[in-house]
């Protein structure tokens, strides 16, 4: 799993934290859940994203 870092304003976070804690979440669990929720609207619009994987 990676990690990603943003930057956010004080108050838009601050409200973040309010709409975590009403679905009973972490505000990570939260942005993750957004995120997902919005690369499947994506999907559903254009078609499965492929991603090609690097080779280590």
């Amino acid at each position: 799993m990676k990690s990603l870092s943003i930057r956010i304003d004080e108050e838009l976070l601050d409200k973040l934290h309010v709409v975590a804690a009403y679905q009973a979440r972490s505000a990570n669990s939260q942005i993750l859940i957004l995120i997902r929720d919005c690369v499947e609207e994506y999907e559903r619009k254009h078609g499965k994203i492929a991603i090609k994987r690097k080779e280590k």
